[in-house]
């Protein structure tokens, strides 16, 4: 084993968990706090429970500038997703198409697959053209048509790092008459989205990943008009304006994104994430993405050099903040080994080497990747 310490200077995992400095410490403190108003003998845990979810709230919806009402917690992209379909007025789904494309996040996609009879939609999949990564812009516009319901856009793909031209596809969609749906978990926090001038109806995400935050810290945005139609089949007493109005006969939704919520809350993974919003909020955006694309633009040489193609976008307009190699045929455990060894920390999916320079990660920190790499990877 080698002598570097795990100090986050060989960190490339923004792309799965994310990090930032003190975040052990930050979370550790906020749980902590938590915990003791939690364990304490009297009557103030739930006002404390739900001021630290409220200002998660409204930690996310400074992020991506939604109105007040319009964003809550959810446990996962997963499960927003379900949700939402779910509570959609039957026109948008019954009889139609709901569009997705082959690098979407898996878990996404076998949800709706699982969802479709049910629910009466068609669940139709924009392939990937032999031999490509992720899907054109050209192709997913060919295949959305005025049938589509729903489509699903994914900001910034996990398998090829692909950076999607949002404004393209969303004014098609908008002539095809098309609910439009983002999932913006790998490009948030590296780059902003602000859901009034995407003009989308809704937004799925995670805190992970260039966040930095915990599991369990998803959160589901619905546009003003839309939330006000949407009825969930999965409720509960916080889906109500007045939580403690248990009338058995009397159920009305909150008029906004509560009614997406169901019975008592999770607020652990709120606290826990709090310090990650917190520690985002006070960072300097372009700052965050010019370090991204420095070392980013030293890996992708070194990447020629080694005679390792890419996997991603060359192009820093089309690219997220993820590098992604072809590895050659049977060597993804053996680089990953090697990686390890020397505290370089970062992961495959098959034999594509998922590389994530972030605001820990430094140029030492890459050019040991790329020492160890020219050993093990070839």
């Amino acid at each position: 084993m080698s002598d570097v310490p795990p100090d986050g200077s060989g960190y490339f995992l923004y792309h799965s968990i994310g990090m930032f400095p003190g975040k052990g410490t930050l979370i550790g403190r906020a749980l902590t706090d938590f915990s003791s108003a939690w364990g304490a003998p009297d009557d103030s845990q739930w006002s404390v429970a739900l001021r630290a979810r409220g200002q998660f709230i409204d930690s996310w919806r400074a992020l991506i500038n939604a109105p007040a009402g319009t964003l809550t917690h959810a446990e996962n992209v997963t499960s927003a997703l379900y949700t939402l379909i779910n509570s959609l007025p039957e026109a948008h789904r019954v009889a139609r198409k709901i569009l997705v494309t082959a690098d979407c996040f898996p878990s996404l996609h076998f949800v709706l697959a699982g969802m479709a009879q049910r629910h009466g939609f068609e669940l139709h999949t924009v392939p990937l053209r032999p031999g490509e990564t992720w899907v054109r812009e050209e192709d997913i516009v060919a295949h959305w048509t005025p049938e589509v319901g729903v489509a699903l856009l994914t900001s910034v793909t996990s398998t090829a790092s692909y950076r999607c031209d949002h404004r393209t596809l969303i004014d098609h969609g908008r002539r095809m008459g098309s609910l439009i749906g983002v999932d913006i978990t790998q490009s948030i926090g590296l780059f902003a989205f602000d859901v009034a001038a995407a003009g989308v109806d809704f937004v799925v995400s995670t805190s992970l990943k260039w966040l930095g935050g915990t599991s369990g810290a998803g959160i589901l945005y619905v546009r003003a008009p839309l939330l006000e139609e949407c009825a969930p089949e999965l409720r509960g007493w916080f889906s109500q304006s007045d939580i403690f109005a248990w009338n058995l006969d009397g159920f009305r939704y909150a008029p906004d994104a509560r009614r997406f919520d169901t019975g008592t809350p999770a607020i652990l993974a709120c606290v826990g994430t709090l310090p990650a919003l917190q520690w985002h909020a006070a960072q300097d955006a372009k700052t965050l993405l010019s370090h991204n694309r420095a070392l980013s633009a030293r890996i992708l040489a070194a990447a020629v050099s080694l005679g390792l193609s890419p996997a991603s976008p060359v192009d820093d307009r089309r690219r997220g903040g993820s590098i992604m190699l072809r590895l050659p045929a049977d060597r993804s455990a053996v680089v990953l080994a090697a990686l390890r060894a020397e505290a370089i920390y970062a992961d495959c999916r098959g034999s594509t080497l998922r590389l994530s320079p972030g605001n820990m990660t430094t140029a030492a920190g890459v050019e040991r990747l790329i020492g160890i790499l020219a050993r093990s990877a070839r």
